[in-house]
Formats: structure tokens, C-alpha cells, sequence
């Protein structure tokens, strides 16, 4: 007779349980580099154990590609001069608001794309995360994204080698990084290019997209429960007045790059978790004083 194996039913949210799974993979990924060491911290090995349902071999494999992937494509080290040129009609910031919980929010424009370079769109969306990153609250993993979808036709669709490009490093090396996307007036056509791209898209990245419409009151309150509308800009239904300044937004780019060179240099003091601050990127007009916090 064959003696049934007992089943070990994790459970996430056991402390004990968590914190041993952690300790797991940390001791699977052995010795790492200063840098490696840093991106590493527990917060992120949680994130990679989550994005792969605790499954330490599995979630090993995924963080060291994305171990990989940063050891080739050093994010950390892109500065706002190689990738300003791709912000100028402000197709895409890190807002100067933030959601109901106090995480970052990320504001997209696709019907401003104003390149045609495909390395630069990527170069630029990973520049913008890293900085999205780099702004979280302490205690605070995941961004929103507000996608306005406004006047959007298919000449404004992204080619799909970046599309998939664009989901493969979001899914693949920024792991539960989204806590929520809102996709604003999508027109009919736009049903198309998204089953295109949904074929890219994982389920638990699927579960995040919400479709909001200006004049859908029910799906305007999906929008408000996330982001207050005294602080949301007034054209995605809320009541304050701001429009995107390149000049200042990029007075405010470049001291934040001196904070990523600060975190990120080699000789840096190793720390337990990803460095954050409270930068809040003001983009109107009048600029705003940066309060930095160092965690």
C-alpha cells in the first residue's frame, strides 16, 4: 500500500509561515552583490513570492531573472536627460496627488506619444517606475495608474512588439508593483487593440484594470473610492486645476535622480529595505517645495 503524503497548506496570512518562506528564498538565492543586496530586501522578496503563490522555487527562478535583466539594463542608472525628450508632451508622470491610501499614482497620456523609438518608450517607462518606486510611502508597494484614454484612436495604439515588450518587464520584473489601474473613456474602438494586448496580460494583471467612463456615474465611484476628486485633476472628473509643466516637472526629475544615485551607489551603507521618500511632484505651473524623508 502507498502511504498518502500529508499536505503542507500554506497559508499567507501566518506570520510564522510568511516569514519562513521568506527566510527560504533568501537562503536559496545565496550570496549576492551590493546592489542585488539592496534590491533584495524583504519587502521584495515578498513581492516575488506573492507574484508566484509562495512558491519558493518558483518565485527564485523569477527573481533572478529580474536579477538578470537589472544587471544588464540597469534600471537604477537611467537619468532624466536620456529619457526627457520622451516626457515632453506629457504622455506619462508620476502625479503630484496621491490615491485615498497614500500611494503613488502614475498619470498616462497614449494619445500624447510624441516618439517613434522603441527603446526610448521603454527606456522611459522603466525611468518611471524606478521613480514611482523611489516616491512610495514607507510601508507602501504598489502605485496607481491612471490611463486616460480620451480621444484615443488606433493611430495612437502602441506597436505591439512594444506593447508586449512593455507587459513582459512590468509583469516579469516589477512583480505586484500594481495596485490598481484605471483605464479612462476608452472609446468603442479601442476594444480591438485590447484584445491584442489582453493575449500578454496575466489574469492577477487582468484583475486590476478598471474601465471608467466620465459619464458612467457607477463607474466614476470605482474611481472616486480610490482617489479623492478634490485632488483629481479636473479632466478625469475631479475638481482640481493642473496641467503637466515640462520645465518644472523636470526640476524636480533631476532631484530625484541625485536621491537614486545617493541609494543606488555601490558603497552605499546596505540597508533592509527599498529606500523611499515623500517627493510629491508638483506640475502646475508654480513649483512646490520637494520634502524628502530618507527611510
Amino acid at each position: 500500500m502507498f502511504r498518502r503524503k500529508h499536505a503542507s497548506h500554506f497559508n499567507s496570512s501566518d506570520t510564522e509561515q510568511r516569514e519562513a518562506k521568506i527566510n527560504e528564498l533568501k537562503s536559496a538565492l545565496g550570496p549576492l552583490s551590493a546592489r542585488c543586496e539592496k534590491y533584495c530586501s524583504e519587502a521584495c522578496l515578498t513581492r516575488y513570492l506573492e507574484a508566484r503563490n509562495w512558491n519558493v522555487a518558483k518565485s527564485k527562478k523569477m527573481l533572478e531573472e529580474s536579477l538578470k535583466w537589472r544587471a544588464a539594463y540597469r534600471p537604477e542608472d537611467i537619468r532624466w536627460p536620456d529619457v526627457s525628450v520622451e516626457a515632453e508632451t506629457g504622455k506619462m508622470y508620476r502625479a503630484n496627488f496621491r490615491d485615498k491610501e497614500g500611494r503613488t499614482v502614475v498619470i498616462m497620456r497614449p494619445t500624447k506619444e510624441n516618439t517613434t523609438s522603441h527603446d526610448g518608450q521603454i527606456r522611459f517607462l522603466v525611468y518611471v517606475l524606478e521613480n514611482a518606486i523611489l516616491n512610495l510611502h514607507e510601508g507602501q508597494e504598489k502605485m496607481v495608474w491612471l490611463i486616460d484614454f480620451t480621444g484615443w484612436t488606433m493611430a495612437h495604439a502602441t506597436p505591439i512588439k512594444t506593447a508586449r515588450e512593455c507587459t513582459s518587464i512590468l509583469q516579469n520584473y516589477y512583480p505586484e508593483r500594481l495596485a490598481t489601474a484605471f483605464l479612462f473613456n476608452p472609446p468603442k474602438v479601442f476594444e480591438t487593440f485590447y484584445k491584442a494586448v489582453k493575449y500578454f496580460l496575466d489574469p492577477r494583471s487582468i484583475e486590476k484594470l478598471n474601465f471608467v467612463y466620465l459619464k458612467d456615474e457607477e463607474s466614476m465611484k470605482v474611481l472616486y473610492s480610490c482617489i479623492d476628486p478634490e485632488v483629481l485633476p479636473v479632466e478625469f472628473g475631479g475638481r482640481k486645476n493642473v496641467v503637466y509643466n515640462h520645465e518644472d516637472y523636470s526640476k524636480l526629475m533631476l532631484e530625484d535622480d541625485i536621491k537614486t544615485s545617493s541609494f543606488w551607489a555601490d558603497d552605499a551603507k546596505p540597508v533592509n529595505h527599498v529606500a523611499r521618500g515623500t517627493l510629491v511632484a508638483d506640475v502646475t505651473p508654480q513649483s512646490s517645495v520637494i520634502a524628502a524623508k530618507a527611510s
